[in-house]
């Protein structure tokens, strides 16, 4: 059983090349940062949220921490406020850190379903259903927009409204395979590491 429809396979398999800001769920309530963020308030120590900052950030983080159990402490609303705020506080670091800005923190069940697979992939701990279903969503993809392009160019001499369909379904084709391309040689844009070494293939 598919976990999602071809079409928002493929939308989640090229999306990851468009801005990190519309793609991340670092700033979802429901996301990796904030979980840790909570956990760290429920603890009553930091070192699980720390990970998320850069260590200049930390000091500021640190502050905001203190503060946020002292205020916990004073009934039901003020934990909620300090909550919102130490949640508020990391992701905006967090994002900081990557080169984002701070847009506020989104409602839980908004991150991507690609982002969303994905942490149910390492929840698992298995890759292969993910992988497996992207890999026929990208072919599908591709043969989809090859086809179409086979089809224009035997029209594309008829007329110059044919010729410019051809145009627009070969760039079509032509830009969904380089973005792949690119995002299997070069990694997703802004992560935190260097790609990948090649697989051995050019």
């Amino acid at each position: 059983m598919r976990i999602f429809s071809p079409a928002i396979l493929i939308a989640i398999t090229v999306g990851v090349s468009a801005s990190g800001a519309a793609r991340a769920h670092c700033d979802s309530l429901d996301g990796p940062v904030v979980r840790d963020a909570q956990a760290a308030l429920d603890r009553g120590e930091a070192t699980i949220v720390r990970k998320w900052v850069a260590p200049e950030q930390e000091p500021e983080l640190l502050e905001v921490f203190g503060r946020a159990l002292a205020v916990r402490r004073l009934g039901d609303d003020a934990r909620a406020v300090a909550d919102r705020l130490f949640f508020e506080t990391v992701v905006r670091l967090h994002r900081a850190s990557e080169g984002e800005a701070f847009t506020g923190l989104k409602p839980a069940g908004s991150a991507e379903p690609g982002l969303v697979a994905a942490d149910d992939a390492l929840a698992r701990g298995s890759v292969a259903d993910l992988s497996a279903e992207l890999s026929a969503a990208v072919g599908e993809g591709i043969e989809v927009r090859f086809a179409a392009v086979r089809e224009a160019e035997r029209h594309a001499a008829e007329s110059v409204a044919a010729g410019r369909a051809y145009v627009a379904a070969y760039v079509e084709y032509a830009h969904f395979v380089e973005r792949i391309d690119d995002l299997v040689r070069h990694g997703a844009p802004g992560t935190h590491h260097e790609p990948l070494p090649p697989s051995g293939h050019e």
